[in-house]
């Protein structure tokens, strides 16, 4: 069985010297690219490209929120640096609150793996090199599209979509500090945030009601030796009060190496939430800044 070792950041500071690959390609950015309609709603995503390059590896965004809030904006940062960097990348907002109760949001993000291998000529990609990208909630749908794509609860949707026969496997998946078990989530929400339980409100019903859902919603349980196509990078830090990790990057660490799927988990000491979002170029010493340049590594290696 090949694992990759875990990578620990013992201190922002010995890294703050280490440069991201230099940057090659002017960006081209454009906003609002239909990439699906569910139910009615115009599902749309922000796209940078690396100008000149054709057949470049791609990466598909879904930002963090809850599953409640945010915005394809997240990746306003990550989009333009990946596109130097020679990624093409669709930052894409899914059906939020109510509408997107699960699975709704997983067969987003699936619509937007399959736009973009429909699309991959006219958007410059190579269709064999498609990975996902994500933060929290939206760390979660990677994960799950990445393991359960194929799964029949996630097959059975959306048979009218234009691209509903394309496949929307994918190479690699990076995900900061992700939920992985739903069931693990709700306990801590007990805790961490009673007043506003994001699990129990993005499935709809409490474990004692529900509990097969609750398995069903969680990339953990599809970790299994025959997904072993896709490589995971995890990323979390250790002051995290919103998503324990212990609980879920560890965990779900481990259940891939168990599995025997290639994964690699960088720590951050000092990391807490949310920081995904915020600008690193420039930041020298910042969370964002320290992980760049293994980013860029996994990244290279993976697609």
């Amino acid at each position: 069985m090949k694992t990759w070792p875990v990578l620990v950041l013992a201190a922002a500071a010995m890294f703050a010297a280490t440069p991201a690959a230099k940057a090659e390609y002017e960006v081209i950015a454009q906003t609002n690219v239909e990439y699906a309609q569910h139910d009615g709603v115009k599902l749309v995503g922000d796209l940078y490209q690396p100008k000149g390059l054709t057949k470049a590896p791609a990466i598909i965004a879904v930002h963090g929120g809850g599953w409640q809030n945010g915005s394809r904006a997240g990746y306003r940062y990550w989009g333009p640096f990946l596109a130097r960097n020679g990624y093409v990348v669709l930052s894409i907002d899914y059906r939020l609150g109510k509408a997107g109760t699960f699975p709704g949001s997983a067969y987003d993000v699936k619509a937007a793996i399959q736009f973009v291998r429909a699309k991959a000529e006219t958007l410059g990609v190579d269709p064999e090199r498609i990975g996902l990208m994500g933060d929290s909630a939206g760390s979660h749908l990677v994960a799950l599209v990445a393991l359960a794509g194929a799964e029949p609860l996630f097959s059975s949707g959306y048979r009218d979509d234009p691209n509903v026969a394309v496949a929307a496997n994918v190479k690699a998946v990076v995900g900061f500090y992700g939920i992985y078990d739903m069931l693990a989530q709700w306990h801590h929400d007990q805790i961490a945030r009673p007043r506003d339980q994001i699990a129990e409100k993005y499935l709809g019903v409490s474990p004692m009601q529900n509990r097969r859902i609750y398995f069903e919603s969680s990339p953990i349980s599809y970790a299994t030796i025959e997904k072993k196509s896709t490589r995971f990078l995890l990323i979390h830090g250790t002051n995290d009060d919103i998503v324990d990790p212990p609980s879920q990057s560890e965990a779900f660490w481990l259940a891939l190496n168990q599995a025997g799927i290639a994964v690699r988990r960088i720590v951050i000491p000092g990391a807490g939430h949310f920081w995904a979002s915020d600008p690193f170029e420039g930041e020298p010493g910042g969370y964002g800044a320290t992980t760049a340049p293994r980013l860029l590594r996994f990244l290279g290696e993976a697609l």
